[in-house]
């Protein structure tokens, strides 16, 4: 990834500031920050602690857009996301800077159980603001967003009493296994439910959400959990992966519920690899990225799309793209950033008004016009 010396001072001259894309919805974006504390079971990651906290987004309708609009990550987290990737040559503290289009603690908008609710599990090493304009995105067209920071396995997350935690998954003298990531943020986004849709919700507004309308989607290793999670808890009924290997054992009698899998050209399409040298670092990559897809497609049972988007790179599925371009960074995409939301928003958001508010989308069977980019790996009701 290319840091750009100059990209500071550019930025300045010009008075830009990153910007995420407009909701393509009607209804105005709240949002609300929950701290949530999980006694019932000690952090994976920290030795000695006793209980799980867990910090979380809620994106939702809102009745006004008047108000604050919400930080993107607090400065601390800024510099810390960008100095454990090594990007030097921007400000600090540049996104903390990115303009959202939610409204801090705005007043929700909605009936008692009339919103459905979609859980959002970020990448490995990434925080939960990474997938900031696919929630606001969600919300607008009348959703409850939940985005999950898991405590640990993020360079960088803030908590309200001032402490920022960072990667200790990640520093760890033993390299734990991705089975290890997934099955704890199942347990995770298991103990985010039940405080929002059991019998005494942490949310003033948890009322809102029709708990028997509950989905997931993830990135990388957030899409790799959505399987282990579906399979820890019946209560999601339908998944995405987006551009995650995926790691969880599917029972032999299978997954029957929803699920997409939504990845880059050229790791995810079946077969990728097969051309080059078995021994070869490059062969390696391709294969244990895509065959982990292939084994689990046909343990996958219910409905299931496989879509792979021509120029996407990883980061393409998340805001990190639309941002590296703004910001001035090369991330070698062949598709800009915005192009990339532009496609994950549509996707996403179609696979889940099919799935949660019973509306057939022409989008998800067969390609479309409007998306040359994508190509449908697998047609398979």
């Amino acid at each position: 990834m290319g840091t750009p010396a100059d990209a500071d001072d550019a930025l300045a001259k010009r008075g830009d500031t990153p910007c995420l894309p407009e909701p393509t919805g009607p209804e105005p974006v709240g949002i609300a920050s929950l701290w949530l504390t999980d006694a019932s079971r000690p952090d994976p990651w920290a030795p000695g602690v006793t209980a799980r906290e867990l910090m979380v987004s809620l994106w939702y309708p809102a009745t006004s857009s008047d108000g604050r609009r919400a930080q993107y990550m607090s400065p601390a987290e800024s510099e810390l996301q960008l100095i454990s990737r090594g990007i030097t040559g921007v400000r600090p503290d540049v996104l903390s800077k990115v303009r959202t289009n939610a409204v801090s603690d705005a007043a929700p908008a909605g009936h008692q159980r009339s919103l459905p609710l979609v859980v959002l599990s970020p990448g490995f090493t990434s925080p939960r603001s990474t997938l900031t304009a696919l929630a606001e995105d969600l919300a607008s067209h009348g959703y409850v967003v939940a985005g999950v920071d898991h405590t640990y396995e993020s360079f960088a997350t803030a908590f309200p009493d001032g402490r920022v935690t960072t990667c200790l998954a990640r520093e760890s003298p033993r390299r734990d296994s991705s089975e290890k990531v997934a099955s704890g943020r199942a347990a995770d986004i298991r103990f985010v439910l039940d405080e929002l849709t059991g019998a005494h919700p942490n949310w003033p507004a948890a009322g809102l959400i029709d708990p028997s309308r509950t989905a997931m989607a993830g990135h990388s290793a957030g899409g790799a959990a959505a399987i282990a999670a579906m399979l820890a808890d019946s209560r999601i009924r339908a998944g995405i992966d987006m551009d995650g290997a995926t790691c969880a054992a599917i029972p032999d009698h299978g997954l029957p519920r929803p699920f997409l899998f939504l990845g880059k050209q050229s790791n995810y399409t079946p077969g990728s690899g097969a051309d080059v040298p078995a021994r070869t670092l490059a062969w390696k990559r391709l294969r244990g990225a895509v065959t982990t897809w292939e084994r689990d497609w046909e343990l996958l049972t219910g409905w299931k799309r496989w879509l792979v988007v021509a120029g996407a790179v990883h980061a393409s599925f998340t805001d990190l793209a639309l941002l590296a371009d703004q910001i001035g960074i090369d991330i070698d995409a062949g598709l800009s950033g915005a192009r990339s939301l532009d496609i994950t928003r549509a996707y996403v958001r179609a696979f889940f008004d099919q799935h949660l508010r019973g509306r057939p989308q022409s989008l998800l069977d067969q390609p479309s016009r409007l998306y040359p980019e994508v190509t449908f790996c697998s047609l398979e009701a």
